[in-house]
């Protein structure tokens, strides 16, 4: 089997990935869950509710042993005539910004970029303006000024070299952003058994490997960030209770609105068992 890669974009941008395999203009490709998946099946924006699981394996295992997080994976693959082949995490998200940030009073009035809908209902209640930006396009917003704030994880700052002009973060992180390679379903499904089971099995065993090491790696980031002069909090005690007093009381209902309240349910009785 010969892979072609093209990396960095050249193809297709982060919300086109998941269209461009479904079509098989492309056989596989990087796919990023938030970003993706819910235009398909709505109910998978139960994964950017801040806190409702405390890992990738849980949240992961919510849609594969649930019957109802089944039934929500079931339908975007179908849909989308994808299967998927690997997990690569784009890491766990938290707030960056080129303005000091101690909290909920210091967000007010910030401009922040959007890339999913379920991030608006947050930026709205801290008072926050919202920009709606592609990923491409986020360097030359923050070097002009359109946007001083994102939601990101760690690893993308550096990555997309954001942290040029990036000085403050701020934690807790409030959801694991999960990524993919899945491939086309009927391109797979008409290799051979054995080329099938190698991706598979590959796949498994790079996806373990990026799993494990994508927290570490977002930690490793963040203190490059602080010895580059970025500055990180970590909100504790009141700060902390004012933040997820905020979020509980005005942020979730409103992204709970967008979630069918059995998938709603169900979730949390998973992620609380």
């Amino acid at each position: 089997l010969r892979i072609d890669v093209f990396p960095a974009g050249q193809l297709f941008g982060i919300r086109e990935q998941l269209g461009a395999v479904t079509s098989g203009a492309v056989e596989m490709g990087g796919i990023v869950s938030v970003v993706s998946f819910p235009p398909i099946n709505k109910n998978f924006n139960v994964v950017s509710i801040t806190g409702m699981f405390d890992s990738y394996d849980e949240q992961r295992a919510f849609f594969i042993e649930d019957p109802s997080g089944k039934a929500v994976w079931d339908d975007i693959t179908t849909k989308s005539d994808s299967v998927l082949l690997m997990y690569n995490p784009v890491g766990p998200v938290m707030t960056f910004s080129t303005e000091e940030l101690s909290g909920v009073a210091s967000m007010a009035g910030l401009k922040a970029r959007a890339l999913i809908g379920a991030e608006r209902p947050m930026w709205e209640a801290l008072g926050a303006n919202t920009v709606s930006m592609p990923t491409r396009e986020v360097y030359s917003g923050l070097q002009t000024g359109m946007i001083d704030t994102i939601n990101s994880p760690p690893g993308s700052i550096r990555a997309f070299s954001w942290w040029e002009f990036l000085t403050h973060g701020q934690k807790p992180y409030q959801y694991f952003a999960d990524a993919y390679i899945m491939a086309n379903k009927t391109w797979f499904d008409g290799l051979p058994g054995d080329l099938q089971e190698l991706l598979v099995e590959v796949g498994r065993e790079v996806g373990r490997i990026s799993t494990d090491t994508i927290m570490q790696t977002g930690e490793e980031t963040l203190a490059e960030f602080e010895k580059r002069g970025g500055v990180v909090t970590t909100l504790e005690g009141d700060a902390l209770a004012e933040f997820q007093e905020l979020m509980g009381e005005k942020v979730m209902p409103v992204i709970a609105e967008t979630v069918d309240v059995d998938v709603l349910e169900a979730a949390q009785t998973f992620s609380s068992n």
